[in-house]
């Protein structure tokens, strides 16, 4: 993993949890993350009409980073391991250098999303953990809460990418 910067090296550090999820999967999702610097703290939320799990979790890195301000080291703590392992085991880099493939003959989903995410790591240094998702880990389980909530409001938008895949 890589090294955390801190403060003092000019960038501030910041703690985000995020969660993801959809209803039926596909179906509702929704999106949260918290994001914590001292005593500030910030909750976000967000949902689409018809989505999956995958891009939610990924949305909820997402919209956290997209919310710092200027570049930060953060340490984003997810339950998603496609989330987390994309990033750390290379796939997702891997997925933009073979033109969004995941080999010879399998697109990579949510390519969309990589590449805004992807895009956000080249301005901040992040450092992605793994947490066992529903296992009292209270940010984690505020973030599916915001998730679930965001998932279930009426008049949510089209994820525009996702429905226009899908047929």
């Amino acid at each position: 993993m890589p090294a955390r910067k801190s403060a003092a090296d000019g960038c501030p550090s910041v703690d985000i949890y995020t969660d993801g999820g959809a209803i039926g999967n596909p179906g509702p999702g929704g999106y949260g993350a918290v994001l914590v610097r001292g005593d500030r703290r910030l909750e976000l939320a967000g949902g689409y009409r018809l989505t999956t799990n995958n891009r939610m979790e990924i949305m909820g890195a997402i919209a956290a980073l997209e919310a710092l301000k200027g570049p930060c080291a953060a340490t984003l703590f997810s339950d998603s391991q496609y989330l987390v392992n994309a990033i750390y085991q290379g796939w997702a880099k891997r997925w933009r250098a073979n033109g969004w493939k995941r080999n010879a003959r399998e697109k990579a989903l949510n390519p969309d999303l990589w590449e805004r995410l992807l895009e956000l790591l080249e301005r901040h240094q992040v450092t992605f953990i793994w947490v066992r998702g529903h296992s009292g880990h209270a940010e984690n389980e505020r973030c599916h809460d915001l998730s679930m909530q965001a998932a279930q409001s009426p008049g949510l938008p089209p994820d525009e990418e996702y429905e226009g895949t899908t047929g």
